[in-house]
């Protein structure tokens, strides 16, 4: 009984690890799911609308999908034959025209017509597909709608995608254009939906697949990227591209917490490297400070010393004069000896004295400071390059940051940072893109990072409208305005999926166009 109980307990241990290995991949593709739709044909006689048959499609730039040239075929040949766009989520569908129709290939361009809201955008991956990589279909089966019972009414409305996993099969593709052979499931409606790695990235679009007689093991054919990049270059269309590696979340923090580590402990060793430096800086510019002040000392008191000399002299000069008469030129001579005198006691008595060595070493050493440049909270122009080593590549272009920090937390004068655990950090929320992102700046390693979260509809609109409420933007030294700030970035982060989809880590030095900061 003791190892049927070790094997179960192993079993619950593996089913209890495996999600948390996957969370990130899962989460990609969830994000990639958004912006995969149902293209719906509708045939109307005037009064009346019939459900012809539906297809899938991904939305791969603003108002444009992407669908196989067989999905619309009708709609060439039937005048009566309309295109409806339904997406993932929200409330809304919308009509579809074809403007781009490529049967060789197997693709069609259609553009969503009323579109009141910037639907998700998918990304293509701009490298090769590997043998074996794991894959995943998306799109909306027919046969998963029949199992559902829905009917016309259900169909029209969005609903997320169904989602099939499979491996690429390489070396193997159609004589009639280049596809990627792989193992996830399709059935009929699948047809140009995408096919995606595991950061859910468009690797082709899903065409046909092989027949079975029930024995045999079943493929899909997708229309491969390359095919694709000819297509869209024809029609005009520019889609997002991404070529870095897909590497998971925990590949990547792992990574970070020993970069970090090491980044902090050279920072330290250089703190204490300056310091040093300091500490010697100082001792020199005492030393020479205590050299310039005894030189003074002595040349002040050598002058006194001169004055007087001329001062005697002059004196006995006037009682000369005065005792043989010449009270004219005595008189001369004493008013002589005595300013010489006088100047030889205000020389004496002017003269630096020992105090004044601590200040003036203190100014010279401020002096060499200030020429260094600024060194608090790493406050300065600097320019960002990516790590990608550290960075987890997705959706976005890697050109670099230009970058100007202030000790207030100010970045290029615009976007105002607010310190926390973890450390200088802002949450941004863009108006047009489903999308949260969580910037971090750690200025003591020169370390900027953006955490990107593709959230689904519901949460972006829960997060503007929490933004909308912070009434200002730009950078402030306002104590109210920063708790307010700070107030809003927690419960953004209350919205906030378990781990982002892409993180993108740069190192920061010197250098950099530098924006003038507008605090209030």
């Amino acid at each position: 009984m003791i190892f049927p109980r070790l094997a179960r307990l192993l079993l619950l241990a593996l089913m209890l690890i495996a999600p948390i290995a996957a969370r990130a991949d899962v989460q990609d593709i969830a994000a990639a799911s958004r912006s995969v739709v149902r293209v719906a044909l509708v045939a109307t006689d005037g009064e009346n609308a019939y459900f012809v048959g539906h297809g899938s499609g991904v939305v791969i730039a603003p108002g444009r999908v992407l669908t196989n040239a067989h999905v619309v075929e009708l709609t060439r040949t039937e005048p009566n034959i309309v295109i409806g766009i339904i997406p993932a989520e929200g409330t809304k569908s919308y009509g579809g025209k074809v403007i781009a129709y490529s049967p060789g290939n197997d693709l069609a361009l259609i553009a969503v017509e009323g579109v009141d809201s910037q639907l998700p955008v998918a990304t293509f991956f701009a490298g090769a597909p590997v043998d074996g990589q794991q894959v995943t279909a998306i799109g909306y089966p027919g046969s998963v709608d029949r199992a559902q019972g829905m009917d016309i009414n259900d169909i029209i409305h969005p609903m997320t995608p169904v989602r099939t996993s499979g491996t690429v099969s390489g070396g193997r593709a159609s004589k009639q254009f280049d596809t990627v052979l792989h193992t996830a499931p399709l059935a009929s409606g699948n047809s140009g939906g995408p096919l995606v790695d595991e950061c859910g990235r468009v690797l082709g679009i899903n065409s046909f697949g092989s027949l079975s007689d029930g024995s045999d093991a079943e493929y899909g054919f997708a229309v491969s990227n390359r095919e694709i990049a000819s297509f869209l270059r024809q029609a005009g269309v520019q889609v997002q591209r991404s070529n870095e590696q897909c590497r998971s979340m925990a590949e990547i923090e792992a990574a970070q917490r020993v970069a970090d580590e090491r980044a902090r402990a050279e920072a330290a060793k250089q703190a204490g490297e300056a310091q040093m430096a300091q500490r010697e800086r100082a001792i020199e510019a005492r030393e020479q400070a205590q050299q310039a002040v005894i030189a003074k000392r002595e040349n002040m008191m050598a002058i006194a010393a001169l004055l007087l000399a001329l001062g005697a002299v002059a004196g006995g000069a006037a009682v000369l004069g005065q005792s043989k008469g010449r009270d004219q030129h005595a008189r001369r001579y004493g008013i002589a000896a005595g300013v010489l005198l006088l100047a030889a006691v205000l020389t004496f008595a002017l003269r630096p004295s020992f105090g004044t060595i601590d200040e003036e070493a203190a100014d010279a050493q401020n002096a060499g400071n200030m020429a260094e440049g600024p060194a608090a909270e790493g406050e300065g122009e600097r320019l960002c390059r990516l790590d990608p080593s550290l960075s987890r590549v997705t959706v976005s272009d890697t050109q670099d940051v230009p970058f100007t920090w202030s000790a207030r937390g100010c970045l290029n004068g615009q976007t105002q940072f607010v310190k926390d655990q973890d450390g200088w950090t802002r949450i941004l929320v863009p108006a047009d893109e489903a999308s949260i992102s969580v910037r971090q700046f750690d200025p003591l390693i020169g370390r900027y990072r953006t955490d990107k979260y593709l959230v689904d509809a519901d949460t972006a609109e829960k997060a503007r409208t929490l933004r909308e409420h912070l009434g200002w933007s730009g950078c402030t030294v306002d104590p109210e305005r920063l708790a307010a700030l700070a107030s809003l970035q927690q419960e953004l982060r209350a919205l906030l999926p378990a781990q982002p989809n892409e993180r993108l880590v740069y190192r920061c030095e010197a250098g950099g166009a530098k924006p003038q900061p507008t605090e209030r």
